[in-house]
């Protein structure tokens, strides 16, 4: 129950804030270009703020060390989630041209990553605790880096005619990637330790800011499409049945059948079975690319994921290992 109560409250929060920026949209209040300002904010300031802040607190030398195993596990979860997202994501879309070239790479990420941050994250602080989190920030540490590196990557629209070069390029330097190299350097060579005060608690007043703008950002672009058509796409219940039960679950049998710890199927659980995260509206439309299939995603997914957390967090972590033992 107190799984499910932290879910649907931090699900309740979510819609909230979207049907803000929904109303936002929808009566004009803001411009129906203002979703591309705040996309640039996130990608230009608050996403960067939230990597770097984090990445120079926790990825030292001494954690990196301490929690190799948990790291090793969310990397090869997060490897193995990559190696299946891109033979399915082709089920979904086929990649006649550039467009729906990048709507296959939109499906990728969604089989690939969920809301492991900002949902995940939250809900097991609340239930276990600072230093529990602190673990799970280990775990998810590469996890992070290659939402950032290769989901970036894939979610950053290419330019007709592009080399591959240049479009590794533009994601090698966008923002959030320049604050994934940065924080990594400085958190191993403890700068975090000389920064100034007033400097670290901008970069966390401004990397919390992320989430809420997201979920804003999400609203603005839901009101300029019609709800009826975000809700109505079948593939989308396909890629949330996915997301949120089917590619989880093999995760955790796997865990369970190797006799992995058990905090390590908890964060798994966390990581890769919450609802799709906001990234793929964040991102596509910070560099022009379509929103409308990341809006129905987020849509869908965090509705179901109301159930699906609580219920898999019973059956995986409660009873699968009382009764197969």
């Amino acid at each position: 129950m107190e799984v499910f109560n932290l879910t649907l409250s931090q699900m309740l929060m979510l819609f909230l804030l979207i049907f803000v920026g929904f109303l936002l949209r929808k009566k004009n209040i803001v411009p129906e270009n203002s979703y591309k300002t705040i996309s640039k904010m996130q990608t230009y300031v608050f996403a960067p703020a939230l990597s770097y802040y984090t990445l120079i607190r926790y990825c030292t030398v001494e954690s990196f060390a301490k929690n190799s195993s948990l790291i090793l596990y969310g990397f090869i979860l997060t490897v193995a989630a990559i190696a299946v997202a891109i033979p399915v994501s082709r089920l979904f879309v086929k990649a006649k041209d550039a467009d729906s070239a990048y709507q296959q790479n939109v499906y990728k990420y969604a089989l690939t990553f969920s809301n492991w941050g900002y949902l995940g994250g939250y809900v097991l602080l609340q239930v276990f605790g600072s230093e529990t989190y602190f673990l799970y920030t280990m775990y998810t540490m590469l996890l992070r880096i290659l939402t950032t590196g290769w989901g970036l990557y894939i979610l950053i629209p290419k330019e007709q005619g592009s080399s591959i070069r240049q479009n590794l390029i533009k994601g090698l330097t966008a923002p959030p990637m320049i604050a994934e190299f940065l924080g990594i350097i400085c958190g191993f060579l403890g700068v975090y330790k000389f920064m100034p005060t007033f400097l670290l608690s901008a970069l966390e007043k401004a990397g919390d800011c992320m989430g809420p703008m997201a979920m804003l950002l999400a609203g603005v672009v839901i009101g300029g499409n019609s709800v009826r058509s975000l809700i109505t796409d079948k593939k989308v219940y396909a890629v949330s049945l996915l997301r949120l039960i089917v590619i989880p679950s093999a995760m955790l049998l796997v865990l369970h059948l190797i006799g992995a710890p058990e905090m390590v199927s908890i964060f798994t659980l966390f990581a890769f079975a919450s609802p799709l995260g906001l990234n793929t509206i964040v991102y596509p439309a910070a560099y022009g690319g379509d929103t409308k299939t990341g809006a129905s995603m987020t849509m869908v997914s965090s509705v179901f994921a109301i159930a699906t957390i609580p219920l898999m967090y019973l059956f995986f972590i409660e009873i699968l290992p009382k009764i197969w033992g």
